[in-house]
């Protein structure tokens, strides 16, 4: 799915109520992207005990933040809270759900199973994994519906989704211990590649903050333009290789005996694993 493109608002003509559960980092980049793109704030409920000055501020636009006296059932609920907050957390979401809301979960490790026990019965269940790219709009988000949600609940997830970047759908729930290690978890590896090129940098003699920028401006421009190319990593990679040049001194130790693929697959299979033992 592709993002939308600057002017679009999909969210401009949300119906009726979206109540957000936590509004820490995740949840807040979140709510600012569905202000970004369209959705009147006056449609907004936020619950969250600790909200930061920027979440109070959206009161004054007409946002209702932990609302008193009995609420109106949602069209959407959003869990952006702790996984290990959530048993109790989840508790707050009852009054304002039916059988025509959609709960959409971004909880690592909460599995649809959970959210059943813990959520109304019969409710629409749609899990999500983000990144933390999310931050500024560049995140991925795979997502898994349960057999509740309808096609025009799943474009309202789609719609709510991409307001953190691109988002991709899979049936299997299966899939998501996996996704977790891939790009869950894939930010964290990225920024240690920064680290240890830095590292390397300043061992090779160069002073500590530009080898620091070299490395840090690096990572992100490949990063860019990995993301604006039609052309997958591995051509990108054989574009900057000229046969017996530096790259190809640098590749011949990386990929020696597979050691970085090696090394990959070993890292991604142990999240995938933890991610398991987190879901019980």
């Amino acid at each position: 799915m592709k993002r939308p493109k600057v002017g679009d608002k999909p969210l401009r003509k949300f119906p009726g109520r979206l109540v957000l559960l936590g509004a820490g980092k995740m949840g807040s980049a979140m709510l600012d992207g569905w202000l970004a793109r369209g959705l009147d704030p006056r449609k907004l409920t936020v619950l969250e005990p600790q909200p930061a000055k920027s979440v109070k501020a959206l009161t004054r636009r007409g946002m209702a933040l932990n609302p008193k006296g009995k609420p109106l059932a949602a069209s959407a609920v959003v869990i952006a809270v702790k996984p290990q907050s959530a048993p109790e957390a989840v508790q707050a979401l009852k009054p304002f759900v039916d059988k025509t809301t959609l709960a959409l979960s971004i909880m690592a490790g909460r599995t649809l199973g959970f959210l059943q026990d813990a959520l109304p019965p019969q409710i629409a269940i749609v899990r999500a994994m983000p990144n933390t790219p999310a931050a500024i709009g560049r995140g991925i988000t795979v997502a898994c519906p349960n057999r509740k949600v309808s096609a025009r609940q799943r474009q309202l997830a789609s719609d709510l989704l991409t307001a953190m970047g691109t988002v991709e759908w899979v049936s299997d729930e299966g899939l998501m211990d996996a996704v977790t290690a891939v790009s869950g978890s894939g930010p964290a590896y990225v920024f240690l590649l920064a680290e240890a090129l830095a590292q390397a940098g300043i061992a090779a003699g160069l002073p500590a903050d530009l080898a620091q920028k070299l490395a840090r401006e690096t990572v992100a421009g490949s990063g860019e333009l990995l993301h604006r190319s039609p052309l997958d990593a591995a051509v990108l990679r054989q574009n900057v290789t000229s046969p017996g040049g530096t790259t190809a001194a640098a590749l011949s130790v990386l990929m020696s005996q597979e050691a970085l693929a090696t090394l990959m697959r070993s890292a991604v299979a142990a999240a995938t694993a933890r991610s398991r033992e987190l879901a019980g």
